[in-house]
C-alpha cells in the first residue's frame, strides 16, 4: 500500500510493479462496490505479473467506515472520484523506482463506470480503457453531466465486458453506449456473455462468478 495526498487528505493506493522492471506501462484499476478488497488486489497483482505497473486507489477514503455497499457507492461524487484517480495517476508518474510509460485504466462494477468517467474527463491521460460491467454510466454522481453525456470526449479505444443477465448495465444500456461510441467514431469492442450477470469475474462471490466468461474476458 502507498499513501497519496488528494484534496488535503490521505488516500491509500494498492500498487504492484513487474518484478525487476525499471520501466513499464501502467494500468489504474478502479475498485468495485466492495472497495479495494482481495478481488481488486488480485487484479492489481495479475497485471503486474503481465508486465504492468498497476495501482488501485481507495475511492472510499473520504467516508466514515460505515454503511452497506450501496450506501457507500451513493456517497461518491464525480468531481471527487476524478480528483482521486488523477492523484493516483500523478503518484505513479512520480515514482522513481519504475518509470511509467503509457497508462490505461480499467475497472469492475462501479469501477467500470469510473473507467468511462475518466476516459471522458481526462482523455489525454489514458491510452486504453477496459470497462467490466460498469453500471450507471448514464447517470451523474452529484451535479453535472453523466459520463455517457461526455462520450464525444473519449480519445482512446474502449473494450467492454458484460453479462446478458445483468440489469445494471442491462443489454439495452450496453447497446445505447455502443451506439453512442459508434456515433462519435470512437474505437470500441464490446463482449457480452450468455449465462452471466453482474460481477461475473468476482471469484469471491460464488453466486455470481462464472468461470468460463471470466476466463474469456
Amino acid at each position: 500500500w502507498d499513501t497519496v495526498r488528494v484534496d488535503g487528505r490521505s488516500m491509500r493506493v494498492y500498487l504492484d510493479t513487474p518484478a525487476g522492471a525499471r520501466e513499464a506501462p501502467a494500468v489504474i484499476v478502479s475498485q468495485h462496490g466492495a472497495g479495494v478488497d482481495k478481488f481488486v488486489e488480485d487484479r492489481v497483482e495479475k497485471l503486474a505479473q503481465h508486465g504492468y505497473l498497476a495501482a488501485a486507489p481507495d475511492l472510499y477514503h473520504r467516508q466514515p467506515p460505515d454503511g452497506d455497499m450501496m450506501t457507500r457507492i451513493g456517497r461518491l461524487r464525480d468531481p471527487e472520484v476524478i480528483a482521486d484517480v488523477n492523484a493516483t495517476l500523478g503518484h505513479i508518474q512520480r515514482l522513481t523506482e519504475v518509470k511509467v510509460g503509457k497508462v490505461g485504466i480499467t475497472g469492475f462494477c462501479m469501477g467500470g463506470r469510473v473507467t468511462y468517467l475518466m476516459a471522458v474527463s481526462n482523455p489525454t491521460a489514458f491510452k486504453a480503457a477496459g470497462v467490466f460491467y460498469g453500471g450507471n454510466i448514464m447517470a451523474p454522481w452529484g451535479e453535472g453531466p453523466s459520463p455517457f453525456d461526455l462520450t464525444k470526449n473519449i480519445a482512446c479505444p474502449v473494450i467492454g465486458f458484460f453479462g446478458l443477465e445483468d440489469k445494471n448495465p442491462s443489454p439495452e444500456d450496453v447497446k445505447k453506449i455502443s451506439e453512442a461510441l459508434h456515433k462519435f467514431g470512437k474505437p470500441h469492442e464490446f463482449h457480452s456473455y450468455e449465462g452471466a450477470g453482474h460481477a461475473f469475474l468476482n471469484f469471491l462471490n460464488p453466486s455470481v462468478y462464472r468461470a468460463e466468461p471470466a476466463k474469456d474476458a
